[in-house]
């Protein structure tokens, strides 16, 4: 028998009992430290034929009161036959069995034990084209040869009920032979080269609000689009990712042209849309040539030595690269369940934007190669928002490049944004006139716009594309406000009207920061937030 065809049914047997018990989370992470291959068995009832626990199943469910998982009632049968050996459940159970040396691309191939000439005239669930019956002899004593039906599963859509918790939605592991991916395991160099760039020290580990954030979604019937953010910290990147999902819902979205309705996805088309806009970011930080995706292995690849310390995460990832935006899709479709379901999505696409730019870029980007990319309190800097939004992790917000005279015939040179970019940004600073957001980002592609308010980051977007190309769309129109971190309930639409003026009051200081951030752009204009609660 194959170890490794024994580890994944057992490891599927594992995924059944969890689902049985409605143990969601602990599926979820399961997932994350033992990622699914394409020998997984993700259907109850072939489980159950791979196992050839039809008998037993049968058996239990006449008790009064049936066990529901299959490992429940493998166990009961065993204890209850303890003290008797070479059972037919047992041979059937252990007994050697032929496995296939090559797989298909969608489908995987799963041996049974030997079976019967009765139970061979029993029908199975799978189609004609997915049935190879392979025959081998036993040996010469035997007085006919036995058969072993092999079954080639597909990973197709179930009935609910035979779903392990809804495993359609949490695809598998996707294997280099599927898609054009080079995937090689990380090491120590590059794992100290990471940490510098993230934190400025390889001896500083993550924090736990970046551990545990990943990118999943509200369930609000208003604010299904949003990604939900659990605690303070990597709110830039949480913002960045959730207005680039915004841009495909709203403007890429060819099912319906009403806004509203955009702004409520299914669970897939929101998953989808996800997938997409993530590798819309790895691709543009790859320079549009090469992407690499970071996913972890849930096992350690090289052992922490010298001036590195461990955070249980870095160690174990494994660098997938590939060569073309379609595979990059495709790819991050399969395994969107590690950016989605987490734990560490928000970590793996930092980790896959840096890769792809490549360290030595990165550091080139920075207008002192000392700086990091997270920083102080676990805060994202403007480098790693550019980063996501831009492709390049330049340290400033205005157009183009500026060259300082250093003095004694030296220059200092500035980088700041080269293009238009899809996604734009306002920043609370500016109003303070700390700094000056240039027009690539105040004035974008797209009407959305990440907020730089403080030390955090939310979005602020419009549903009509028109804004950006039409300025009579300018005189009066709505922008809608959307934060993960603020428990937000119900959706904030404002009204923003150009053709009056806002006359601040003297005696009120109490203005919300996100109309100080709105009016860097439309100066003086009036914003009505149409009865929702002023956030200050």
């Amino acid at each position: 028998m194959n170890n490794a065809l024994v580890e994944e049914v057992a490891a599927s047997l594992v995924r059944e009992y969890l689902s049985r018990k409605g143990l969601k989370k602990t599926i979820a992470i399961m997932d994350q430290e033992l990622p699914r291959t394409n020998s997984s068995v993700n259907n109850r009832n072939d489980l159950r034929r791979v196992l050839n626990l039809e008998p037993l199943y049968k058996k239990n469910k006449a008790q009064e009161i049936p066990l529901k998982a299959m490992i429940e009632i493998i166990v009961k049968h065993c204890m209850e036959n303890q003290n008797m050996t070479n059972t037919r459940t047992e041979d059937c159970l252990f007994q050697k069995n032929t496995v296939p040396t090559s797989r298909s691309s969608v489908m995987s191939s799963v041996s049974v034990c030997d079976v019967s000439d009765e139970e061979k005239g029993g029908s199975t669930a799978v189609s004609n084209q997915s049935k190879t019956d392979v025959y081998r002899k036993k040996s010469t004593s035997s007085p006919k040869a036995d058969v072993l039906q092999m079954k080639l599963m597909k990973l197709d859509d179930i009935k609910d009920e035979e779903e392990f918790c809804e495993l359609s939605r949490v695809p598998v592991f996707s294997r280099a032979s599927r898609l054009n991916v080079d995937a090689h395991p990380i090491d120590l160099n590059l794992a100290v080269d990471l940490k510098n760039i993230l934190f400025g020290s390889s001896f500083a580990c993550f924090n736990d609000e970046w551990k545990i954030q990943s990118f999943s979604f509200n369930d609000l019937p208003d604010l299904r689009y949003g990604i939900v953010q659990k605690k303070g910290g990597p709110c830039g990147v949480l913002a960045s990712v959730q207005a680039c999902v915004l841009q495909k819902l709203l403007f890429e979205e060819t099912s319906s042209s009403n806004g509203s309705i955009r702004l409520q996805p299914s669970k897939s088309n929101r998953s989808k849309k996800l997938a997409v806009a993530l590798a819309n970011i790895v691709w543009r930080a790859g320079d549009r040539k090469k992407a690499v995706v970071a996913l972890s292995s849930g096992r350690k690849q090289f052992i922490p030595a010298g001036r590195y310390k461990s955070d249980g995460i870095l160690e174990t990832i494994i660098l997938n690269t590939v060569s073309t935006q379609e595979d990059l899709t495709l790819f991050l479709e399969q395994n969107i369940h590690q950016f989605e379901l987490g734990p560490y999505g928000c970590i793996l696409l930092t980790l896959s934007a840096i890769l792809s730019r490549t360290t030595d870029l990165v550091i080139k980007d920075f207008d002192v190669p000392t700086n990091s990319l997270i920083g102080a309190h676990g805060y994202c800097t403007q480098e790693l928002v550019n980063l996501l939004l831009t492709g390049k992790a330049v340290s400033n917000v205005f157009n183009d490049v500026i060259e300082l005279d250093s003095g004694n015939g030296n220059s200092t040179v500035l980088n700041g944004i080269t293009g238009r970019s899809d996604i734009g940004l306002l920043s609370l600073f500016e109003h303070y006139n700390l700094c000056k957001v240039g027009s690539y980002l105040k004035t974008p592609k797209y009407p959305i716009w990440v907020i730089c308010s403080e030390s955090h980051f939310s979005v602020l977007f419009c549903v009509r594309k028109e804004l950006m190309n039409d300025w009579r769309m300018e005189r009066r129109f709505d922008l809608y406000y959307y934060d993960g971190l603020a428990n937000q309930q119900e959706e904030i639409r404002l009204t923003v009207d150009t053709s009056q003026c806002c006359v601040p009051d003297a005696e009120n200081d109490l203005i919300p920061p996100i109309e100080h951030c709105i009016r860097t752009k439309w100066k003086g204009a009036m914003v009505n937030w149409n009865g929702a609660e002023p956030l200050l």
